[in-house]
């Protein structure tokens, strides 16, 4: 599964670029954030994203990859990932929606995603969103220089489990990304730890959970792009960029660098260890 895995390793002046590109998504997806209402179309979200994204420097890096018409994915309820905009897709109030950016700069790409409730919404939805959340943090936290690549897998499963009866999207997770969006390694969000390539200084990964409020099981809709889930149940997709550095994880997708959540699971867990 791991053999023939080519791994980019960036510099610390890559990384510096990387994270120009990460700082444009997160600023690209809390303007979209704060757009969703009941009402808007996933058209005009899509329209806010590339102009903003265009405007300070960046290219789109989703528009145009292997055909892809679109800035974001904006995937709404059922749809668990590459749900394409549309005028027809008009938020209503208690909808989720899971908003999937990029953007590069000077060659370098950034890639993030979040899950936004529109207006009022069902608490267990927003607690969904919350444990994908958390695995994704708890991913994140799992990349620590030294360790194995499915020790970030481990982690997310681990805490999906813990967070209630969810199901985990098979197949589909997180990868390695620099000059290109998607590069290896391949990341499930799920699996033994201990197995795959040695986690080391100047990898960059985008760690990305997908988990639904039903079966794990989805399938690819007609438009080659569009995944749902097959039972009809809602879903949740986050997702960061992380490199990691000799003093350690920089989340370049997270204004903060990732310093306050990750400063708060260290905490916890030496709570724990005491």
């Amino acid at each position: 599964m791991f053999a023939k895995q080519q791994i980019q390793l960036k510099t610390p002046e890559q990384i510096q670029m990387m994270r120009r590109a990460g700082l444009l998504v997160a600023d690209t997806l809390a303007k979209v954030r704060a757009a969703v209402a009941p009402g808007v179309s996933t058209a005009e979200l899509d329209e806010l994203a590339e102009e903003n994204i265009r405007a300070n420097g960046g290219i789109p890096n989703f528009k145009g990859y292997y055909g892809y018409p679109a800035t974001i994915c904006a995937s709404v309820n059922d749809q668990v990932v590459h749900a394409i905009p549309s005028r027809k897709k008009v938020l209503a109030e208690g909808d989720i929606i899971s908003i999937d950016a990029g953007a590069i700069i000077a060659g370098w790409h950034g890639d993030s995603a979040i899950t936004v409730p529109v207006g009022a919404v069902d608490p267990a939805l927003l607690r969904m969103i919350e444990v994908a959340e958390d695995a994704m943090w708890a991913g994140i936290a799992a990349a620590g220089t030294g360790k194995k690549l499915t020790d970030i897998s481990a982690a997310v499963e681990r805490t999906v489990r813990a967070g209630g009866s969810y199901g985990i999207v098979e197949g589909y997770g997180g990868h390695g990304i620099g000059t290109e969006m998607h590069q290896d390694p391949h990341i499930l969000n799920y699996g033994k730890p201990g197995r795959g390539p040695k986690l080391v200084t100047g990898m960059a990964l985008a760690i990305e959970p997908m988990i639904t409020m039903g079966s794990a099981d989805v399938v690819e809709q007609d438009d080659q792009w569009t995944v749902v889930t097959v039972d009809g149940s809602r879903a949740a997709h986050v997702e960061h960029s992380v490199a990691l550095c000799d003093d350690g994880l920089w989340v370049l997708t997270a204004v903060d660098g990732g310093r306050a959540r990750l400063g708060s699971l260290a905490s916890a867990r030496a709570d724990s260890d005491g």
